[in-house]
């Protein structure tokens, strides 16, 4: 059903861009969701559509906006087993295996996490974002694994959106990195777009694009004369940005194992233990993985915190480095 709502700027909202103005009054409703609806001329600023989302508003302003009944989403179901780590009526935490991607996309409309959801339940996602994404709060790579948390209703999901809005959700990563990183542990704050010599892949800015924060620590350092020096390193992330963890870490001069976009080509080293070398040449994947996720369950404000462990692939390279480096 088609929501309207309607809003009179006071006087201490007076200067405020429009979006943040709507947000801060329906703080149930995602800023990110009323810029689309800002862009999809869905408001009105005195009786005149309004496509701009920074516009700015002014002491006795009438704000219109109409939120539209959404769309059913027409996806092929995805016969799949999913990893289901935690459900109830509101919403899912999914264990993701790398080599799948999370919606569809250019190239793959079927089989998807989306699809595999569909499949399961088709009745309990939500769906006010994207046709394409129902259920769809938040993202990780096709070929990094671990926790994402699905929404079933779309409170859930506007309540969880608005959790990723203020950075508020719990989100730590493990990570094989080549090298030793300089300081061990630290913050990396920037900003980061999408690169304009290769679209497929974001780079660190000075001057424009989103805040990206991520905080690194080393947890081990693999290193002797058979092995060449890689290390376990932990991130937590501030904000959640397209490939962040992979453009932070190539910022600083290094690049995951298995990265096929921020990569460093794997050089052979005398003495090396073969099967290390055939399991590190062989990862078909990227050594990241979403480990730990955390958020305020958006029905009983319960703190929710989830906990997995490196998939096999990922686990058995640390296992044979440890070993190596002994």
């Amino acid at each position: 059903m088609e929501k309207k709502i309607n809003l009179i700027v006071k006087e201490g909202d007076n200067n405020l861009r429009v979006d943040v103005f709507i947000h801060k009054r329906e703080s149930d409703v995602s800023r990110t969701r009323i810029k689309k609806l800002i862009l999809n001329k869905k408001l009105k600023l005195n009786n005149n559509i309004i496509i701009d989302p920074s516009k700015k508003v002014s002491k006795g302003d009438i704000i219109n906006l109409i939120i539209p009944e959404p769309k059913k989403a027409s996806l092929k179901p995805f016969s799949y087993k999913l990893d289901i780590v935690y459900e109830d009526k509101d919403l899912i935490v999914l264990n993701k295996p790398a080599g799948i991607v999370m919606h569809p996309g250019a190239g793959n409309l079927d089989n998807t996490i989306v699809n595999a959801l569909v499949n399961y339940d088709k009745d309990s996602l939500s769906s006010i974002g994207d046709e394409l994404r129902p259920g769809i709060v938040h993202r990780i790579d096709k070929n990094t694994s671990g926790l994402v948390v699905i929404a079933k209703n779309n409170q859930t999901h506007e309540n969880l959106s608005v959790q990723f809005s203020k950075h508020s959700i719990k989100r730590i990563y493990h990570l094989l990195v080549w090298g030793k990183i300089r300081p061990s542990r630290g913050r990396v704050e920037t900003l980061i777009i999408r690169s304009s010599k290769n679209r497929q892949i974001m780079e660190v800015s000075k001057t424009k694009g989103k805040k990206a924060i991520t905080n690194y620590r080393t947890l081990e350092i693999f290193e002797n004369k058979k092995i060449p020096t890689l290390s376990l390193i932990e991130c937590e992330l501030e904000t959640g940005r397209t490939h962040q963890i992979r453009v932070h870490m190539n910022y600083l001069g290094y690049s995951i194992l298995g990265d096929d976009k921020y990569k460093k080509k794997f050089k052979k080293i005398k003495n090396i233990d073969p099967s290390l070398e055939k399991k590190i040449i062989n990862l078909n994947r990227q050594f990241l993985h979403a480990k730990t996720i955390g958020f305020f369950h958006p029905k009983t404000g319960k703190e929710m915190i989830f906990d997995s462990i490196l998939p096999k692939e990922l686990e058995i390279i640390l296992k044979m480095l440890r070993n190596t480096s002994k």
